[in-house]
Protein backbone atom coordinates (compact mmCIF):
# COMPACT_ATOMS: atom_id res chain seq x y z
CA UNK A 1 0.00 0.00 0.00
CA UNK A 2 1.37 3.28 -0.83
CA UNK A 3 1.94 5.75 1.93
CA UNK A 4 1.13 9.26 1.42
CA UNK A 5 3.20 12.11 0.08
CA UNK A 6 5.45 13.76 2.73
CA UNK A 7 3.99 17.40 3.30
CA UNK A 8 7.56 18.45 2.79
CA UNK A 9 7.24 18.08 -0.66
CA UNK A 10 4.05 20.58 -0.64
CA UNK A 11 5.45 23.20 1.95
CA UNK A 12 8.45 23.70 -0.61
CA UNK A 13 6.11 23.59 -3.81
CA UNK A 14 3.93 26.72 -2.13
CA UNK A 15 7.75 28.64 -1.31
CA UNK A 16 8.79 27.85 -4.47
CA UNK A 17 5.49 29.36 -5.79
CA UNK A 18 4.77 32.19 -3.44
CA UNK A 19 8.78 33.20 -4.48
CA UNK A 20 7.74 34.46 -7.66
CA UNK A 21 4.54 36.21 -7.40
CA UNK A 22 4.68 39.99 -7.57
CA UNK A 23 4.70 42.63 -4.20
CA UNK A 24 1.46 42.50 -2.50
CA UNK A 25 -0.01 39.56 -4.85
CA UNK A 26 -2.20 36.93 -3.25
CA UNK A 27 -3.13 33.66 -5.21
CA UNK A 28 -6.14 32.28 -4.56
CA UNK A 29 -7.57 28.67 -5.82
CA UNK A 30 -10.28 26.31 -5.51
CA UNK A 31 -10.43 22.36 -5.42
CA UNK A 32 -12.20 20.22 -8.36
CA UNK A 33 -15.66 19.24 -7.77
CA UNK A 34 -17.61 15.95 -7.85
CA UNK A 35 -18.51 15.46 -11.66
CA UNK A 36 -21.69 14.02 -12.60
CA UNK A 37 -22.21 10.80 -14.52
CA UNK A 38 -26.00 9.91 -14.69
CA UNK A 39 -29.19 10.11 -12.27
CA UNK A 40 -27.64 10.29 -8.64
CA UNK A 41 -24.18 8.98 -9.34
CA UNK A 42 -20.73 10.90 -9.60
CA UNK A 43 -17.43 9.75 -11.19
CA UNK A 44 -14.81 9.27 -8.95
CA UNK A 45 -13.39 12.54 -7.36
CA UNK A 46 -9.86 13.16 -8.47
CA UNK A 47 -8.22 16.74 -7.58
CA UNK A 48 -7.11 19.35 -10.14
CA UNK A 49 -3.40 18.95 -10.27
CA UNK A 50 -2.46 22.42 -9.36
CA UNK A 51 -4.45 22.40 -6.55
CA UNK A 52 -2.65 18.76 -5.12
CA UNK A 53 0.73 20.28 -5.96
CA UNK A 54 0.81 23.08 -3.27
CA UNK A 55 -1.72 21.30 -1.17
CA UNK A 56 -1.41 17.37 -0.88
CA UNK A 57 -5.44 17.77 -0.66
CA UNK A 58 -7.48 15.18 -2.28
CA UNK A 59 -11.10 16.70 -1.09
CA UNK A 60 -13.79 18.53 -2.50
CA UNK A 61 -15.26 22.16 -1.16
CA UNK A 62 -11.64 23.21 -0.48
CA UNK A 63 -9.40 26.46 -1.27
CA UNK A 64 -6.29 27.66 -1.22
CA UNK A 65 -5.01 31.28 -0.42
CA UNK A 66 -1.78 32.66 -0.74
CA UNK A 67 -0.70 35.98 0.68
CA UNK A 68 3.44 36.35 1.09
CA UNK A 69 3.23 40.03 2.04
CA UNK A 70 -0.10 40.01 4.18
CA UNK A 71 1.48 41.86 8.17
CA UNK A 72 0.11 38.24 10.09
CA UNK A 73 2.42 35.45 8.87
CA UNK A 74 -0.78 32.98 10.24
CA UNK A 75 -2.63 34.43 6.97
CA UNK A 76 -0.16 34.10 4.26
CA UNK A 77 -1.39 30.32 4.14
CA UNK A 78 -4.38 29.27 4.24
CA UNK A 79 -6.57 26.40 3.89
CA UNK A 80 -10.25 26.06 3.59
CA UNK A 81 -11.97 22.85 4.37
CA UNK A 82 -15.75 21.58 4.16
CA UNK A 83 -16.78 21.87 7.60
CA UNK A 84 -17.98 18.89 9.47
CA UNK A 85 -21.37 16.90 8.27
CA UNK A 86 -22.56 14.63 10.27
CA UNK A 87 -24.91 13.31 7.50
CA UNK A 88 -22.55 13.42 5.28
CA UNK A 89 -20.24 11.14 7.66
CA UNK A 90 -22.93 8.94 7.99
CA UNK A 91 -23.44 8.09 4.40
CA UNK A 92 -20.29 8.43 3.14
CA UNK A 93 -17.49 8.30 5.67
CA UNK A 94 -14.86 10.40 8.20
CA UNK A 95 -14.78 13.84 6.33
CA UNK A 96 -11.03 15.21 6.67
CA UNK A 97 -10.71 17.42 10.02
CA UNK A 98 -8.19 20.50 10.20
CA UNK A 99 -5.47 18.46 12.59
CA UNK A 100 -5.47 15.74 9.13
CA UNK A 101 -5.30 18.87 6.62
CA UNK A 102 -2.20 20.63 8.28
CA UNK A 103 -0.58 16.91 8.27
CA UNK A 104 -1.25 16.24 4.71
CA UNK A 105 -0.47 19.71 3.39
CA UNK A 106 1.78 21.36 5.99
CA UNK A 107 -0.12 24.12 6.08
CA UNK A 108 -0.94 25.76 9.70
CA UNK A 109 -3.78 27.84 9.05
CA UNK A 110 -6.78 25.59 8.54
CA UNK A 111 -10.65 27.34 8.46
CA UNK A 112 -13.68 26.09 7.18
CA UNK A 113 -14.88 26.57 3.17
CA UNK A 114 -17.85 28.64 4.46
CA UNK A 115 -15.31 31.18 5.51
CA UNK A 116 -13.50 31.37 2.27
CA UNK A 117 -15.45 35.02 0.79
CA UNK A 118 -15.21 36.70 4.25
CA UNK A 119 -11.48 35.66 4.91
CA UNK A 120 -10.23 36.96 1.31
CA UNK A 121 -12.51 40.28 1.42
CA UNK A 122 -9.54 41.04 4.36
CA UNK A 123 -6.92 40.19 2.50
CA UNK A 124 -7.99 41.65 -0.97
CA UNK A 125 -8.97 44.89 0.67
CA UNK A 126 -6.03 45.10 2.70
CA UNK A 127 -3.54 46.80 0.42
CA UNK A 128 -1.27 43.84 0.58
CA UNK A 129 -3.70 41.68 -1.91
CA UNK A 130 -3.57 44.21 -5.26
CA UNK A 131 -3.17 41.84 -7.83
CA UNK A 132 -5.12 38.40 -7.35
CA UNK A 133 -3.37 35.37 -9.05
CA UNK A 134 -6.06 32.98 -10.71
CA UNK A 135 -5.42 29.00 -11.78
CA UNK A 136 -6.26 28.01 -14.92
CA UNK A 137 -5.41 24.53 -17.02
CA UNK A 138 -3.38 26.44 -19.84
CA UNK A 139 -2.27 23.19 -22.26
CA UNK A 140 -2.20 24.29 -25.67
CA UNK A 141 -3.92 21.20 -26.68
CA UNK A 142 -6.54 21.39 -24.37
CA UNK A 143 -10.55 21.55 -25.75
CA UNK A 144 -13.59 21.01 -23.85
CA UNK A 145 -16.71 22.74 -24.01
CA UNK A 146 -17.89 21.65 -20.46
CA UNK A 147 -16.89 24.70 -18.24
CA UNK A 148 -14.83 23.85 -15.09
CA UNK A 149 -15.57 24.82 -11.44
CA UNK A 150 -11.96 26.91 -11.67
CA UNK A 151 -13.61 28.89 -14.94
CA UNK A 152 -16.60 29.78 -12.70
CA UNK A 153 -14.60 30.46 -9.64
CA UNK A 154 -12.50 32.88 -12.05
CA UNK A 155 -15.75 34.75 -13.15
CA UNK A 156 -16.70 34.75 -9.09
CA UNK A 157 -13.64 36.53 -8.16
CA UNK A 158 -13.67 39.23 -10.80
CA UNK A 159 -17.14 40.13 -10.77
CA UNK A 160 -16.29 40.71 -6.41
CA UNK A 161 -13.47 42.54 -7.01
CA UNK A 162 -13.71 44.22 -10.54
CA UNK A 163 -11.08 47.03 -10.00
CA UNK A 164 -8.30 44.63 -8.70
CA UNK A 165 -5.39 43.97 -10.76
CA UNK A 166 -5.22 40.00 -12.30
CA UNK A 167 -2.08 37.51 -13.01
CA UNK A 168 -2.00 34.08 -14.16
CA UNK A 169 -0.58 31.34 -11.94
CA UNK A 170 -0.04 28.83 -14.85
CA UNK A 171 3.27 30.40 -16.20
CA UNK A 172 4.82 30.03 -12.52
CA UNK A 173 3.01 26.49 -12.01
CA UNK A 174 3.87 24.92 -15.33
CA UNK A 175 7.50 26.01 -15.05
CA UNK A 176 8.13 24.86 -11.48
CA UNK A 177 6.31 21.43 -12.24
CA UNK A 178 8.00 20.69 -15.12
CA UNK A 179 11.02 19.99 -12.73
CA UNK A 180 10.28 17.15 -10.62
CA UNK A 181 12.09 16.96 -6.94
CA UNK A 182 13.00 13.58 -5.72
CA UNK A 183 9.58 12.76 -3.78
CA UNK A 184 7.83 13.14 -6.96
CA UNK A 185 10.39 10.96 -8.75
CA UNK A 186 10.01 8.45 -6.03
CA UNK A 187 6.50 7.91 -6.68
CA UNK A 188 6.71 8.04 -10.33
CA UNK A 189 8.79 5.54 -10.23
CA UNK A 190 6.60 3.70 -8.23
CA UNK A 191 3.91 4.04 -10.64
CA UNK A 192 6.07 2.93 -13.04
CA UNK A 193 6.62 -0.17 -11.07
CA UNK A 194 3.09 -1.08 -10.88
CA UNK A 195 2.49 -0.62 -14.72
CA UNK A 196 5.82 -2.93 -15.84
CA UNK A 197 3.76 -5.63 -13.25
CA UNK A 198 0.93 -4.92 -15.64
CA UNK A 199 2.45 -5.91 -18.86
CA UNK A 200 4.47 -8.53 -17.61
CA UNK A 201 1.03 -10.20 -16.29
CA UNK A 202 -0.11 -9.63 -20.12
CA UNK A 203 2.64 -11.49 -21.45
CA UNK A 204 2.45 -14.76 -19.70
CA UNK A 205 -1.66 -14.64 -20.38
CA UNK A 206 -2.20 -12.61 -23.87
CA UNK A 207 -3.25 -15.22 -26.69
CA UNK A 208 -5.68 -15.24 -29.59
CA UNK A 209 -9.09 -16.35 -28.84
CA UNK A 210 -8.95 -13.32 -26.15
CA UNK A 211 -11.04 -9.60 -26.16
CA UNK A 212 -9.34 -6.85 -25.89
CA UNK A 213 -11.64 -6.18 -22.94
CA UNK A 214 -10.40 -9.39 -20.95
CA UNK A 215 -6.66 -7.73 -21.70
CA UNK A 216 -7.70 -4.49 -20.09
CA UNK A 217 -9.20 -6.75 -16.96
CA UNK A 218 -5.35 -8.33 -16.34
CA UNK A 219 -4.29 -4.85 -16.44
CA UNK A 220 -6.45 -3.29 -14.37
CA UNK A 221 -6.25 -6.37 -11.58
CA UNK A 222 -2.86 -5.62 -11.29
CA UNK A 223 -3.06 -1.60 -11.14
CA UNK A 224 -5.78 -2.36 -7.78
CA UNK A 225 -3.75 -4.86 -6.47
CA UNK A 226 -1.09 -2.72 -5.93
CA UNK A 227 -2.82 0.33 -4.98
CA UNK A 228 -2.80 2.15 -7.44
CA UNK A 229 -5.90 4.69 -7.80
CA UNK A 230 -6.66 3.43 -11.37
CA UNK A 231 -5.34 4.97 -15.21
CA UNK A 232 -3.69 7.46 -15.69
CA UNK A 233 -5.86 8.17 -19.09
CA UNK A 234 -7.84 5.88 -21.25
CA UNK A 235 -6.05 2.54 -21.83
CA UNK A 236 -5.29 1.57 -25.00
CA UNK A 237 -5.30 -2.44 -26.29
CA UNK A 238 -5.41 -2.41 -29.73
CA UNK A 239 -5.28 -5.53 -31.55
CA UNK A 240 -4.44 -5.29 -34.96
CA UNK A 241 -5.90 -2.83 -37.10
CA UNK A 242 -6.68 -0.88 -34.40
CA UNK A 243 -3.35 0.29 -33.34
CA UNK A 244 -3.86 2.65 -36.00
CA UNK A 245 -6.04 4.40 -34.88
CA UNK A 246 -3.83 6.72 -32.11
CA UNK A 247 -5.95 7.36 -29.36
CA UNK A 248 -8.37 3.83 -29.70
CA UNK A 249 -10.07 3.52 -26.42
CA UNK A 250 -13.05 0.39 -26.99
CA UNK A 251 -11.01 -2.36 -26.49
CA UNK A 252 -13.42 -4.58 -27.27
CA UNK A 253 -12.05 -6.37 -30.26
CA UNK A 254 -11.36 -9.95 -30.85
CA UNK A 255 -7.53 -10.67 -30.73
CA UNK A 256 -6.96 -13.11 -34.04
CA UNK A 257 -4.17 -15.06 -34.39
CA UNK A 258 -0.83 -13.57 -36.08
CA UNK A 259 -1.86 -10.16 -35.29
CA UNK A 260 -0.01 -7.29 -32.83
CA UNK A 261 -0.97 -5.79 -29.97
CA UNK A 262 -0.56 -2.27 -28.91
CA UNK A 263 -0.67 -1.29 -25.07
CA UNK A 264 -0.41 2.02 -23.83
CA UNK A 265 -1.36 2.31 -20.83
CA UNK A 266 -0.05 3.98 -17.38
CA UNK A 267 -1.28 3.85 -13.56
CA UNK A 268 -1.74 6.48 -11.82
CA UNK A 269 -0.60 6.39 -8.02
CA UNK A 270 -1.00 9.59 -5.45
CA UNK A 271 -2.10 11.11 -8.26
CA UNK A 272 0.92 10.81 -10.15
CA UNK A 273 1.07 9.57 -13.87
CA UNK A 274 3.06 6.71 -15.37
CA UNK A 275 3.00 5.98 -19.35
CA UNK A 276 3.52 3.27 -21.38
CA UNK A 277 3.69 1.76 -24.92
CA UNK A 278 4.87 -1.71 -25.87
CA UNK A 279 3.78 -4.26 -28.97
CA UNK A 280 3.35 -8.00 -28.56
CA UNK A 281 2.87 -10.82 -31.32
CA UNK A 282 -0.58 -12.37 -29.81
CA UNK A 283 0.35 -15.21 -30.49
CA UNK A 284 3.78 -15.01 -29.02
CA UNK A 285 5.85 -15.13 -32.03
CA UNK A 286 6.42 -12.04 -34.64
CA UNK A 287 6.41 -12.53 -38.49
CA UNK A 288 9.16 -11.57 -40.02
CA UNK A 289 7.50 -8.59 -41.51
CA UNK A 290 6.54 -7.80 -37.89
CA UNK A 291 9.87 -7.81 -37.03
CA UNK A 292 11.26 -5.69 -39.33
CA UNK A 293 9.01 -3.13 -38.41
CA UNK A 294 9.36 -3.55 -34.79
CA UNK A 295 12.83 -3.29 -34.88
CA UNK A 296 12.84 -0.03 -37.32
CA UNK A 297 11.42 1.69 -34.23
CA UNK A 298 13.43 0.17 -32.07
CA UNK A 299 16.50 1.53 -33.49
CA UNK A 300 15.43 4.83 -33.62
CA UNK A 301 14.21 4.79 -29.91
CA UNK A 302 17.35 3.40 -29.02
CA UNK A 303 18.94 6.60 -31.34
CA UNK A 304 16.86 9.61 -30.07
CA UNK A 305 17.17 8.09 -26.28
CA UNK A 306 20.55 9.92 -26.79
CA UNK A 307 19.14 13.32 -26.61
CA UNK A 308 17.42 13.25 -23.55
CA UNK A 309 19.95 15.40 -22.17
CA UNK A 310 20.48 18.59 -20.49
CA UNK A 311 19.68 21.20 -22.96
CA UNK A 312 17.88 18.92 -25.51
CA UNK A 313 14.58 19.68 -26.64
CA UNK A 314 10.73 17.80 -27.65
CA UNK A 315 11.25 19.62 -31.31
CA UNK A 316 14.67 18.30 -31.54
CA UNK A 317 13.71 15.27 -30.58
CA UNK A 318 10.47 15.14 -33.26
CA UNK A 319 12.76 16.50 -36.07
CA UNK A 320 15.34 13.81 -35.33
CA UNK A 321 12.67 11.16 -35.12
CA UNK A 322 10.86 12.10 -38.47
CA UNK A 323 14.54 11.88 -40.48
CA UNK A 324 15.14 8.82 -38.96
CA UNK A 325 12.34 7.05 -39.59
CA UNK A 326 11.81 8.33 -43.02
CA UNK A 327 15.04 6.03 -43.72
CA UNK A 328 13.81 2.95 -42.10
CA UNK A 329 10.42 3.65 -44.09
CA UNK A 330 12.42 3.48 -47.63
CA UNK A 331 14.10 0.06 -45.88
CA UNK A 332 10.98 -1.24 -45.10
CA UNK A 333 9.72 -0.61 -48.98
CA UNK A 334 6.92 1.65 -48.01
CA UNK A 335 8.27 4.46 -50.29
CA UNK A 336 11.65 5.21 -51.97
CA UNK A 337 14.24 7.50 -52.12
CA UNK A 338 13.35 8.78 -55.34
CA UNK A 339 9.75 9.36 -53.78
CA UNK A 340 11.13 11.79 -51.58
CA UNK A 341 12.84 14.08 -53.55
CA UNK A 342 9.76 14.34 -55.77
CA UNK A 343 7.13 14.88 -52.45
CA UNK A 344 5.31 18.07 -51.72
CA UNK A 345 7.51 19.35 -48.99
CA UNK A 346 4.40 20.06 -47.11
CA UNK A 347 3.14 16.54 -47.41
CA UNK A 348 6.07 14.35 -46.35
CA UNK A 349 5.55 10.81 -47.27
CA UNK A 350 6.80 9.44 -43.77
CA UNK A 351 3.61 11.36 -42.10
CA UNK A 352 1.51 9.13 -43.78
CA UNK A 353 3.03 6.21 -41.04
CA UNK A 354 4.07 8.91 -38.36
CA UNK A 355 1.70 11.47 -37.18
CA UNK A 356 2.07 12.13 -33.34
CA UNK A 357 4.78 13.82 -31.67
CA UNK A 358 7.70 11.75 -29.60
CA UNK A 359 7.93 13.07 -26.23
CA UNK A 360 5.60 15.11 -23.50
CA UNK A 361 6.15 16.20 -20.22
CA UNK A 362 4.89 13.64 -17.61
CA UNK A 363 4.32 14.39 -14.07
CA UNK A 364 0.47 14.74 -12.13
CA UNK A 365 -1.19 14.33 -15.69
CA UNK A 366 -0.19 12.27 -18.26
CA UNK A 367 0.41 15.21 -20.62
CA UNK A 368 2.02 17.18 -17.77
CA UNK A 369 2.70 20.88 -17.79
CA UNK A 370 4.40 22.05 -21.28
CA UNK A 371 7.23 24.13 -22.92
CA UNK A 372 8.36 22.73 -25.36
CA UNK A 373 10.43 25.06 -26.50
CA UNK A 374 12.40 24.70 -23.06
CA UNK A 375 15.90 22.99 -22.81
CA UNK A 376 15.78 19.71 -20.60
CA UNK A 377 16.93 20.19 -17.36
CA UNK A 378 17.77 17.34 -14.42
CA UNK A 379 14.85 16.66 -13.12
CA UNK A 380 11.98 16.53 -16.19
CA UNK A 381 10.77 12.72 -16.69
CA UNK A 382 9.78 12.77 -20.27
CA UNK A 383 8.27 10.51 -22.58
CA UNK A 384 10.26 9.07 -25.55
CA UNK A 385 7.69 7.11 -27.73
CA UNK A 386 8.70 6.12 -31.35
CA UNK A 387 5.68 4.12 -33.87
CA UNK A 388 4.71 3.29 -37.31
CA UNK A 389 1.38 3.00 -38.44
CA UNK A 390 0.89 1.03 -42.14
CA UNK A 391 -2.94 0.66 -42.47
CA UNK A 392 -2.63 -1.37 -45.17
CA UNK A 393 -0.90 -4.23 -43.94
CA UNK A 394 -3.10 -3.48 -40.20
CA UNK A 395 0.29 -2.88 -38.63
CA UNK A 396 0.42 -0.37 -35.64
CA UNK A 397 3.63 -0.42 -33.82
CA UNK A 398 4.78 2.35 -30.81
CA UNK A 399 6.78 1.55 -27.89
CA UNK A 400 7.53 4.00 -25.35
CA UNK A 401 9.39 4.37 -22.18
CA UNK A 402 8.99 7.19 -19.47
CA UNK A 403 12.83 8.76 -19.21
CA UNK A 404 14.23 10.85 -16.34
CA UNK A 405 16.64 13.34 -17.30
CA UNK A 406 19.77 13.44 -15.28
CA UNK A 407 23.34 15.39 -15.45
CA UNK A 408 24.36 12.83 -17.66
CA UNK A 409 22.47 9.58 -19.02
CA UNK A 410 18.48 9.83 -18.83
CA UNK A 411 17.59 6.96 -16.40
CA UNK A 412 14.78 4.64 -18.00
CA UNK A 413 11.73 4.26 -15.78
CA UNK A 414 11.35 0.99 -17.34
CA UNK A 415 14.39 -0.29 -17.24
CA UNK A 416 14.55 -4.14 -17.40
CA UNK A 417 10.88 -4.48 -19.02
CA UNK A 418 11.13 -6.56 -21.85
CA UNK A 419 11.71 -4.63 -24.97
CA UNK A 420 13.80 -6.69 -27.32
CA UNK A 421 11.98 -9.11 -30.01
CA UNK A 422 13.68 -11.81 -28.04
CA UNK A 423 12.96 -10.71 -24.88
CA UNK A 424 9.03 -10.22 -25.57
CA UNK A 425 9.30 -14.12 -27.65
CA UNK A 426 11.24 -15.52 -24.48
CA UNK A 427 8.30 -13.97 -21.80
CA UNK A 428 5.45 -15.07 -23.72
CA UNK A 429 6.75 -18.81 -24.32
CA UNK A 430 6.88 -19.62 -20.12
Amino acid sequence: MSAPINNHLFVGNRANFAAQLPHKSIAVFTANEPMPRNGDEFYPFRQQSDFFYLTGINEENAFLVIAPDYPDESMREILFIEPYDEVKVTWQGEMLDDKKATELSGIKTVKGSDTFWMTLNDLAFSGYGETIFLNSYEYPKYECDTETIQQRFVKQVKERYPMHNYGRTAPILNALRMVKSEDEIAVMQQACDITAKAFRRCLHTVKPGMYEYEVQAEIEYIFKKNNATGHAYAPIIAGGKNACCLHYSKNHSLLNDGDLLLFDIGCELNNYASDLSRTIPINGKFTQRQADCYNAVLRVMKEITKLYRPGGTINEINETTHRLMEQEMIKLGLFTAEDVKKQDPEKPLERKYLMHGMSHHIGLDVHDSIDKFKPFEPGMILSCEPGIYIREEGIGIRIENDLLITEGEPINLFEGLPIEIEEIEAAMKK
